[in-house]
C-alpha cells in the first residue's frame, strides 16, 4: 500500500512485520490498545545509511521535516538520582532539555543520555529509537504539536525502517505526558 505521507510506495502493517522490529518495539505493537488500531501503524522500509533526519529528508523529500519527529533519551539528576526519560518533538525542532524537561522531570540537571545507556535501556538501535517499546515505567514527554500532526513519521527501534503513526497515538502511549512547547524552533 502507498503510505499516507512520503514518497514510500510498500508502507505495510507494522503488526506484519514484527520479525523486522526490536524486540522491545516488536512486544508493544504485539500488545497495542487503544483508540488507534495496530493495523494503523505503518512499517516502511529504508536505508540505514540516510537515517539521521537531514539525510532523510533531503532523500525522502523536504514536506518530510514537518510530518517527522525525533525520540531521545533525557537524563534528569538530582542529589545522587538519575531518572531516563523519552522525549519526542516534530524533527523541526529541538528538545528543550534544561527548560521544560528539567522542570518535568523536577530535575537539578538534565541532559541527553550517553548514546550506550540509551540504546542499552531501550534496546533499541542509535538513530532508530522510538517512543514505542519503551521500558515500563519511564515517563515520555510529547510535544503537543506531534499529537497535533495527521501521521508521523519516526523510528523502528532500528536504523533500516520507520513507522508512520496517526500522530494522536502518543498521547496514549505508556508514560506519556502531552507538552506544549517541549520542542522549540532550531536557529
Amino acid at each position: 500500500m502507498r503510505a499516507p505521507i512520503g514518497d514510500f510506495d510498500n508502507a505495510r502493517p507494522a503488526p506484519d512485520c514484527l520479525d523486522l522490529l526490536t524486540q522491545p518495539v516488536a512486544d508493544a505493537v504485539r500488545a497495542w490498545r487503544g483508540g488507534v488500531p495496530a493495523d494503523q501503524l505503518l512499517y516502511v522500509d529504508t536505508d540505514p545509511e540516510i537515517a539521521d533526519t537531514a539525510a532523510f529528508v533531503e532523500h525522502h523529500g523536504a514536506d518530510l521535516l514537518d510530518r517527522s519527529a525525533n525520540c531521545v533519551v533525557v537524563a534528569g539528576r538530582r542529589g545522587g538520582e538519575s531518572t531516563l526519560a523519552a522525549c519526542l518533538v516534530l524533527s523541526r525542532t529541538r528538545v528543550d532539555v534544561n527548560g521544560v524537561v528539567r522542570r518535568q522531570l523536577g530535575a537539578r540537571k538534565a541532559s541527553f543520555a550517553p548514546m550506550d545507556s540509551a540504546t542499552g535501556e531501550t534496546g533499541m538501535e542509535y538513530g532508530g529509537i522510538t517512543p514505542i517499546g519503551l521500558p515500563a515505567g519511564w515517563t515520555l514527554l510529547v510535544d503537543a504539536a506531534v499529537v497535533d500532526t495527521e501521521w508521523v513519521l519516526i523510528g523502528s527501534g532500528r536504523r533500516r525502517g520507520k513507522l508512520i503513526v496517526p500522530g494522536k497515538a502518543f498521547a496514549a502511549l505508556p508514560g506519556a505526558v502531552v507538552i506544549e512547547g517541549l520542542g522549540v524552533a532550531t536557529g
